[in-house]
Protein backbone atom coordinates (compact mmCIF):
# COMPACT_ATOMS: atom_id res chain seq x y z
CA UNK A 1 0.00 0.00 0.00
CA UNK A 2 1.35 3.46 -1.29
CA UNK A 3 1.56 5.96 1.14
CA UNK A 4 0.04 9.01 -0.52
CA UNK A 5 -0.90 12.60 1.21
CA UNK A 6 -4.51 13.11 1.41
CA UNK A 7 -6.62 14.13 -1.01
CA UNK A 8 -7.23 17.91 -1.45
CA UNK A 9 -9.91 19.84 0.28
CA UNK A 10 -13.78 19.23 -0.88
CA UNK A 11 -15.56 21.33 -3.84
CA UNK A 12 -19.02 21.27 -3.59
CA UNK A 13 -21.44 23.28 -5.78
CA UNK A 14 -23.29 25.71 -3.24
CA UNK A 15 -21.93 25.67 -0.30
CA UNK A 16 -18.21 26.62 1.25
CA UNK A 17 -15.76 24.43 1.99
CA UNK A 18 -17.00 22.95 5.59
CA UNK A 19 -14.27 23.17 8.55
CA UNK A 20 -13.06 19.82 8.60
CA UNK A 21 -12.15 17.76 11.99
CA UNK A 22 -8.45 17.54 12.57
CA UNK A 23 -8.22 16.31 16.37
CA UNK A 24 -6.07 13.75 16.91
CA UNK A 25 -7.64 11.49 19.72
CA UNK A 26 -5.92 12.15 22.69
CA UNK A 27 -5.86 8.08 23.96
CA UNK A 28 -4.66 7.64 27.37
CA UNK A 29 -4.07 3.74 26.96
CA UNK A 30 -4.93 3.45 30.50
CA UNK A 31 -7.89 2.22 32.64
CA UNK A 32 -9.92 5.06 33.81
CA UNK A 33 -9.49 4.16 37.57
CA UNK A 34 -5.81 4.39 37.32
CA UNK A 35 -5.04 8.45 38.22
CA UNK A 36 -1.20 8.43 37.48
CA UNK A 37 -0.92 10.69 35.09
CA UNK A 38 2.91 11.69 35.67
CA UNK A 39 3.93 8.44 33.72
CA UNK A 40 2.28 10.33 31.04
CA UNK A 41 4.32 13.38 29.92
CA UNK A 42 1.32 13.56 27.02
CA UNK A 43 -1.64 12.58 29.00
CA UNK A 44 -4.71 15.30 29.44
CA UNK A 45 -3.49 17.64 26.83
CA UNK A 46 -5.84 17.94 23.64
CA UNK A 47 -4.11 16.35 20.76
CA UNK A 48 -1.30 15.77 22.85
CA UNK A 49 0.57 11.88 21.65
CA UNK A 50 4.11 12.15 21.52
CA UNK A 51 6.06 9.85 23.45
CA UNK A 52 9.58 10.43 22.09
CA UNK A 53 12.64 12.68 21.52
CA UNK A 54 12.09 16.43 22.58
CA UNK A 55 12.01 18.57 19.10
CA UNK A 56 15.04 18.37 17.25
CA UNK A 57 15.26 14.71 17.40
CA UNK A 58 13.32 11.68 15.99
CA UNK A 59 10.05 11.86 16.25
CA UNK A 60 8.99 8.21 17.03
CA UNK A 61 11.40 5.12 17.80
CA UNK A 62 11.73 1.99 15.94
CA UNK A 63 8.85 -0.36 15.91
CA UNK A 64 6.24 2.12 18.13
CA UNK A 65 3.04 1.78 16.75
CA UNK A 66 0.04 3.45 14.96
CA UNK A 67 -3.96 2.68 15.72
CA UNK A 68 -6.63 3.73 13.85
CA UNK A 69 -10.14 3.06 15.64
CA UNK A 70 -13.37 3.35 13.79
CA UNK A 71 -16.83 3.46 15.92
CA UNK A 72 -19.66 3.14 13.21
CA UNK A 73 -23.41 2.67 13.24
CA UNK A 74 -22.92 -1.74 12.75
CA UNK A 75 -19.34 -2.00 13.84
CA UNK A 76 -16.58 -1.34 15.59
CA UNK A 77 -12.94 -1.88 13.92
CA UNK A 78 -9.32 -1.36 15.12
CA UNK A 79 -6.21 -1.64 13.15
CA UNK A 80 -2.40 -0.94 14.60
CA UNK A 81 0.36 -0.94 12.20
CA UNK A 82 4.14 0.18 11.83
CA UNK A 83 5.79 2.02 9.55
CA UNK A 84 7.55 0.11 6.39
CA UNK A 85 9.22 2.91 4.45
CA UNK A 86 6.30 4.81 2.74
CA UNK A 87 3.98 2.08 3.65
CA UNK A 88 2.88 0.12 6.81
CA UNK A 89 2.79 -2.75 8.17
CA UNK A 90 -0.51 -4.16 10.13
CA UNK A 91 0.57 -6.03 13.23
CA UNK A 92 -2.81 -6.75 15.46
CA UNK A 93 -6.10 -5.65 14.26
CA UNK A 94 -10.20 -6.57 16.11
CA UNK A 95 -13.74 -5.91 14.00
CA UNK A 96 -17.15 -6.74 15.71
CA UNK A 97 -20.82 -5.81 14.97
CA UNK A 98 -21.85 -4.13 17.51
CA UNK A 99 -25.17 -2.30 16.35
CA UNK A 100 -24.51 1.04 18.03
CA UNK A 101 -27.54 2.46 15.60
CA UNK A 102 -30.29 -0.46 16.46
CA UNK A 103 -33.62 2.06 16.96
CA UNK A 104 -31.58 4.72 16.49
CA UNK A 105 -34.04 5.68 13.34
CA UNK A 106 -37.27 5.34 15.61
CA UNK A 107 -35.85 6.96 19.19
CA UNK A 108 -33.22 9.20 17.79
CA UNK A 109 -31.21 8.03 20.77
CA UNK A 110 -28.42 5.39 21.35
CA UNK A 111 -29.91 2.71 23.18
CA UNK A 112 -28.09 1.50 26.45
CA UNK A 113 -27.95 -1.81 25.33
CA UNK A 114 -26.49 -1.01 22.45
CA UNK A 115 -23.87 1.26 24.32
CA UNK A 116 -23.21 -1.69 26.09
CA UNK A 117 -22.40 -4.10 23.23
CA UNK A 118 -19.84 -0.96 22.12
CA UNK A 119 -18.50 -0.04 24.99
CA UNK A 120 -17.68 -4.15 25.39
CA UNK A 121 -15.60 -3.70 22.31
CA UNK A 122 -13.90 -0.89 22.55
CA UNK A 123 -12.55 -2.26 25.83
CA UNK A 124 -11.05 -4.86 23.92
CA UNK A 125 -9.20 -2.19 21.99
CA UNK A 126 -7.78 -0.30 24.78
CA UNK A 127 -6.13 -3.16 25.83
CA UNK A 128 -5.01 -3.99 22.67
CA UNK A 129 -3.69 -0.57 22.43
CA UNK A 130 -2.25 -0.94 25.82
CA UNK A 131 -0.41 -3.93 24.87
CA UNK A 132 0.78 -2.88 21.58
CA UNK A 133 2.14 0.11 23.08
CA UNK A 134 0.53 2.42 20.68
CA UNK A 135 2.41 5.98 20.43
CA UNK A 136 -0.22 7.83 18.44
CA UNK A 137 -3.66 6.80 17.41
CA UNK A 138 -6.98 8.50 16.57
CA UNK A 139 -10.53 7.19 17.10
CA UNK A 140 -13.42 8.71 15.23
CA UNK A 141 -17.09 7.83 16.04
CA UNK A 142 -19.64 8.14 12.91
CA UNK A 143 -23.36 8.58 12.04
CA UNK A 144 -24.78 6.94 14.88
CA UNK A 145 -23.17 9.30 17.48
CA UNK A 146 -23.79 12.04 14.75
CA UNK A 147 -27.23 11.64 14.82
CA UNK A 148 -28.17 10.61 18.24
CA UNK A 149 -29.30 13.04 21.19
CA UNK A 150 -27.22 11.16 23.59
CA UNK A 151 -24.16 10.64 21.42
CA UNK A 152 -21.72 13.23 23.04
CA UNK A 153 -22.93 11.77 26.75
CA UNK A 154 -21.94 8.13 24.94
CA UNK A 155 -18.38 9.70 24.38
CA UNK A 156 -18.15 10.87 27.44
CA UNK A 157 -18.75 7.55 28.91
CA UNK A 158 -16.56 5.87 26.33
CA UNK A 159 -13.39 8.17 27.89
CA UNK A 160 -14.28 7.72 31.28
CA UNK A 161 -14.57 4.08 31.12
CA UNK A 162 -12.01 2.78 28.77
CA UNK A 163 -9.24 6.09 28.23
CA UNK A 164 -10.47 6.31 24.63
CA UNK A 165 -11.31 9.95 23.44
CA UNK A 166 -13.33 9.57 20.17
CA UNK A 167 -13.41 12.47 17.90
CA UNK A 168 -17.34 12.47 16.46
CA UNK A 169 -16.06 13.36 12.45
CA UNK A 170 -18.43 14.98 10.06
CA UNK A 171 -19.72 13.21 7.03
CA UNK A 172 -17.50 15.28 4.97
CA UNK A 173 -14.42 14.49 7.07
CA UNK A 174 -15.65 10.27 6.76
CA UNK A 175 -15.23 10.95 3.06
CA UNK A 176 -12.08 11.91 2.80
CA UNK A 177 -10.82 9.42 5.00
CA UNK A 178 -12.69 6.63 3.21
CA UNK A 179 -10.80 8.24 0.16
CA UNK A 180 -7.71 8.25 1.04
CA UNK A 181 -7.60 4.64 2.50
CA UNK A 182 -8.72 2.87 -0.85
CA UNK A 183 -8.37 5.33 -3.69
CA UNK A 184 -5.25 3.18 -4.30
CA UNK A 185 -7.18 0.16 -5.59
CA UNK A 186 -9.38 2.65 -8.29
CA UNK A 187 -9.08 0.91 -11.97
CA UNK A 188 -6.54 2.65 -14.04
CA UNK A 189 -7.82 4.92 -16.65
CA UNK A 190 -8.71 8.49 -17.42
CA UNK A 191 -11.95 9.13 -16.98
CA UNK A 192 -13.98 10.67 -13.93
CA UNK A 193 -14.18 8.61 -10.90
CA UNK A 194 -16.60 8.07 -7.86
CA UNK A 195 -15.72 6.43 -4.80
CA UNK A 196 -18.57 5.25 -2.37
CA UNK A 197 -18.99 4.08 1.06
CA UNK A 198 -21.78 2.51 2.06
CA UNK A 199 -22.17 2.73 5.94
CA UNK A 200 -24.39 1.47 8.90
CA UNK A 201 -26.16 4.97 9.10
CA UNK A 202 -24.95 6.99 6.04
CA UNK A 203 -23.71 6.30 2.61
CA UNK A 204 -20.78 8.68 1.40
CA UNK A 205 -20.15 9.51 -2.18
CA UNK A 206 -17.34 11.49 -3.67
CA UNK A 207 -16.51 12.17 -7.55
CA UNK A 208 -12.94 12.61 -8.01
CA UNK A 209 -10.93 14.48 -10.66
CA UNK A 210 -9.99 12.85 -13.87
CA UNK A 211 -5.94 11.87 -13.51
CA UNK A 212 -3.13 11.77 -10.99
CA UNK A 213 -1.87 9.79 -8.69
CA UNK A 214 -3.43 11.96 -5.43
CA UNK A 215 -7.11 12.04 -6.49
CA UNK A 216 -8.30 15.31 -5.93
CA UNK A 217 -12.37 16.17 -4.91
CA UNK A 218 -14.33 17.89 -7.08
CA UNK A 219 -17.97 16.87 -5.22
CA UNK A 220 -19.23 14.89 -2.72
CA UNK A 221 -22.76 14.02 -0.78
CA UNK A 222 -23.40 12.10 2.06
CA UNK A 223 -27.16 10.55 2.49
CA UNK A 224 -28.46 9.34 6.19
CA UNK A 225 -29.47 6.08 4.64
CA UNK A 226 -26.99 2.93 6.04
CA UNK A 227 -27.87 -0.62 5.81
CA UNK A 228 -29.07 0.04 9.42
CA UNK A 229 -30.99 3.08 9.14
CA UNK A 230 -32.49 2.00 5.72
CA UNK A 231 -33.65 -1.36 6.99
CA UNK A 232 -34.80 0.53 10.85
CA UNK A 233 -36.86 3.14 8.49
CA UNK A 234 -38.34 1.09 5.87
CA UNK A 235 -39.17 -2.01 8.31
CA UNK A 236 -39.16 -5.64 8.15
CA UNK A 237 -42.48 -6.06 5.98
CA UNK A 238 -44.09 -9.34 5.26
CA UNK A 239 -41.74 -12.16 4.19
CA UNK A 240 -43.69 -13.21 1.29
CA UNK A 241 -42.85 -12.74 -2.38
CA UNK A 242 -44.82 -9.32 -2.56
CA UNK A 243 -43.54 -7.95 0.93
CA UNK A 244 -40.13 -8.77 -0.04
CA UNK A 245 -40.97 -6.82 -3.59
CA UNK A 246 -42.52 -3.93 -1.77
CA UNK A 247 -39.70 -3.38 0.71
CA UNK A 248 -36.94 -3.62 -1.66
CA UNK A 249 -38.53 -0.67 -4.08
CA UNK A 250 -39.26 0.75 -1.00
CA UNK A 251 -35.55 0.95 -0.14
CA UNK A 252 -34.86 1.93 -3.33
CA UNK A 253 -36.99 4.76 -4.06
CA UNK A 254 -36.02 6.59 -0.77
CA UNK A 255 -31.93 6.13 -1.50
CA UNK A 256 -32.92 7.47 -5.24
CA UNK A 257 -34.30 10.54 -4.10
CA UNK A 258 -31.72 11.09 -1.30
CA UNK A 259 -29.30 10.88 -4.28
CA UNK A 260 -30.93 12.86 -6.88
CA UNK A 261 -29.64 16.36 -6.29
CA UNK A 262 -25.66 14.41 -6.48
CA UNK A 263 -26.91 12.88 -9.45
CA UNK A 264 -27.66 15.65 -11.10
CA UNK A 265 -24.39 17.32 -10.45
CA UNK A 266 -22.56 14.37 -11.92
CA UNK A 267 -24.60 13.59 -15.16
CA UNK A 268 -22.31 15.42 -17.45
CA UNK A 269 -19.08 13.39 -15.66
CA UNK A 270 -21.05 10.45 -15.89
CA UNK A 271 -21.73 10.70 -19.44
CA UNK A 272 -17.88 9.98 -19.70
CA UNK A 273 -16.78 6.83 -22.00
CA UNK A 274 -14.20 5.74 -19.27
CA UNK A 275 -15.93 6.08 -15.91
CA UNK A 276 -14.29 4.09 -12.73
CA UNK A 277 -16.09 3.24 -9.63
CA UNK A 278 -15.15 1.69 -6.49
CA UNK A 279 -16.92 0.88 -3.29
CA UNK A 280 -15.63 0.23 0.24
CA UNK A 281 -17.98 -1.47 2.57
CA UNK A 282 -19.37 -4.94 4.25
CA UNK A 283 -22.21 -4.69 1.06
CA UNK A 284 -19.65 -4.49 -2.22
CA UNK A 285 -17.61 -7.22 -0.12
CA UNK A 286 -20.26 -9.36 0.89
CA UNK A 287 -21.17 -9.26 -2.77
CA UNK A 288 -18.10 -10.19 -4.61
CA UNK A 289 -17.83 -13.28 -2.29
CA UNK A 290 -20.82 -14.88 -3.70
CA UNK A 291 -19.83 -13.27 -7.26
CA UNK A 292 -16.88 -15.23 -6.63
CA UNK A 293 -18.71 -18.14 -4.87
CA UNK A 294 -15.95 -18.29 -2.06
CA UNK A 295 -17.20 -21.09 0.71
CA UNK A 296 -16.04 -18.66 3.39
CA UNK A 297 -14.76 -14.69 3.25
CA UNK A 298 -11.40 -14.75 1.85
CA UNK A 299 -10.05 -10.70 2.20
CA UNK A 300 -7.02 -11.63 -0.11
CA UNK A 301 -9.26 -12.56 -2.82
CA UNK A 302 -11.59 -9.57 -2.46
CA UNK A 303 -9.55 -6.81 -2.33
CA UNK A 304 -8.90 -5.05 -5.15
CA UNK A 305 -11.73 -7.37 -6.63
CA UNK A 306 -13.07 -5.94 -10.66
CA UNK A 307 -16.58 -7.09 -10.75
CA UNK A 308 -19.18 -6.57 -13.59
CA UNK A 309 -21.81 -4.25 -11.87
CA UNK A 310 -24.28 -6.55 -14.05
CA UNK A 311 -23.09 -9.12 -11.73
CA UNK A 312 -23.69 -7.01 -8.75
CA UNK A 313 -27.00 -6.37 -9.65
CA UNK A 314 -28.34 -9.79 -10.57
CA UNK A 315 -26.74 -10.98 -6.65
CA UNK A 316 -28.54 -7.74 -5.52
CA UNK A 317 -31.56 -8.70 -7.11
CA UNK A 318 -31.75 -11.91 -5.95
CA UNK A 319 -31.16 -11.21 -2.91
CA UNK A 320 -33.89 -9.13 -1.90
CA UNK A 321 -35.92 -11.86 -3.40
CA UNK A 322 -35.01 -14.39 -0.79
CA UNK A 323 -36.07 -14.41 3.03
CA UNK A 324 -33.86 -13.70 5.71
CA UNK A 325 -33.68 -17.66 6.66
CA UNK A 326 -32.36 -18.63 2.84
CA UNK A 327 -29.98 -15.59 3.17
CA UNK A 328 -28.33 -16.42 6.18
CA UNK A 329 -27.59 -19.80 4.87
CA UNK A 330 -25.16 -18.46 2.09
CA UNK A 331 -21.69 -18.30 2.98
CA UNK A 332 -19.97 -14.99 3.84
CA UNK A 333 -23.42 -13.65 5.04
CA UNK A 334 -24.88 -15.49 8.22
CA UNK A 335 -27.31 -14.37 10.64
CA UNK A 336 -25.29 -10.74 11.01
CA UNK A 337 -25.86 -9.54 7.54
CA UNK A 338 -28.98 -12.00 6.67
CA UNK A 339 -31.13 -8.95 6.96
CA UNK A 340 -28.74 -5.25 7.02
CA UNK A 341 -27.59 -6.80 2.93
CA UNK A 342 -30.99 -6.14 1.72
CA UNK A 343 -30.30 -2.34 2.60
CA UNK A 344 -27.00 -2.39 1.12
CA UNK A 345 -28.11 -4.21 -2.31
CA UNK A 346 -30.90 -1.32 -3.08
CA UNK A 347 -27.93 1.36 -2.03
CA UNK A 348 -25.60 -0.24 -4.27
CA UNK A 349 -28.13 -0.11 -7.24
CA UNK A 350 -29.05 3.52 -6.85
CA UNK A 351 -25.30 4.07 -6.97
CA UNK A 352 -24.96 2.41 -10.16
CA UNK A 353 -28.29 4.03 -11.46
CA UNK A 354 -26.22 7.74 -11.38
CA UNK A 355 -22.84 6.80 -12.00
CA UNK A 356 -23.53 3.44 -14.55
CA UNK A 357 -20.07 2.20 -14.50
CA UNK A 358 -19.12 -1.31 -16.93
CA UNK A 359 -17.18 -2.85 -14.04
CA UNK A 360 -17.05 -1.93 -9.98
CA UNK A 361 -14.14 -2.16 -8.07
CA UNK A 362 -13.95 -3.69 -4.51
CA UNK A 363 -12.21 -2.20 -1.59
CA UNK A 364 -11.69 -4.34 1.81
CA UNK A 365 -9.94 -0.93 3.14
CA UNK A 366 -11.24 2.12 4.38
CA UNK A 367 -11.44 5.41 7.25
CA UNK A 368 -8.90 2.93 9.36
CA UNK A 369 -6.39 3.10 6.34
CA UNK A 370 -7.08 6.66 5.51
CA UNK A 371 -6.36 7.69 9.04
CA UNK A 372 -2.96 5.60 9.22
CA UNK A 373 -1.89 7.37 7.01
CA UNK A 374 -2.94 10.80 7.45
CA UNK A 375 -0.96 10.42 10.94
CA UNK A 376 2.43 8.63 9.48
CA UNK A 377 2.19 11.47 6.82
CA UNK A 378 1.93 14.05 9.02
CA UNK A 379 4.52 13.00 11.46
CA UNK A 380 6.88 12.99 8.31
CA UNK A 381 5.81 16.13 7.52
CA UNK A 382 7.23 17.35 10.78
CA UNK A 383 10.05 15.70 10.77
CA UNK A 384 11.26 17.24 7.17
CA UNK A 385 10.02 20.95 8.61
CA UNK A 386 12.24 20.09 11.72
CA UNK A 387 15.37 19.17 9.76
CA UNK A 388 14.78 22.32 7.51
CA UNK A 389 14.83 24.57 9.83
CA UNK A 390 17.50 22.84 11.50
CA UNK A 391 19.83 23.07 8.72
CA UNK A 392 18.57 26.88 8.26
CA UNK A 393 19.81 27.63 11.50
CA UNK A 394 22.60 26.40 10.60
CA UNK A 395 23.26 28.57 7.50
CA UNK A 396 23.08 25.02 5.56
CA UNK A 397 20.65 26.10 3.23
CA UNK A 398 19.22 29.31 2.02
CA UNK A 399 16.60 31.63 3.66
CA UNK A 400 13.96 32.93 1.23
CA UNK A 401 14.88 35.47 -0.20
CA UNK A 402 18.26 35.56 0.09
CA UNK A 403 21.76 34.15 0.30
CA UNK A 404 22.54 32.33 3.48
CA UNK A 405 26.17 32.49 2.44
CA UNK A 406 25.92 36.15 1.86
CA UNK A 407 23.36 36.90 4.48
CA UNK A 408 21.01 37.64 1.64
CA UNK A 409 23.37 41.00 0.26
Amino acid sequence: MADLSPPDGFKKAGRKRGRKSGKVADFRYKRAHQPNESSHPAHGRPGAHSRGKNAGGRSHRPNEAYAALDLGTNNCRLLIARPSGKDFTVIDAFSRVVKLGEDLASTGRLSDEAMDRALGALSICAEKLRRRKVRLARSVATEACRRASNGADFIERVRQETGIVLDIISAEEEARLAVLGCHILLEQGHGPAVIFDIGGGSTELVLLEPGGKVPRIIDWQSVPWGVVSLTDTVGRGANTDEGRAERYAEMRRRVSESFAPFAKRVSEAAAHEDIRLLGTSGTVTTLASLHLELPHYDRKAVDGLIVPSRSMRDISTRLSTMSPEERSELPCIGNDRADLVVAGCAILESILDLWPASCLGVADRGIREGILRSLMAAERDGERCMRALQKLRAGEVPAAGGDAKSGGQ
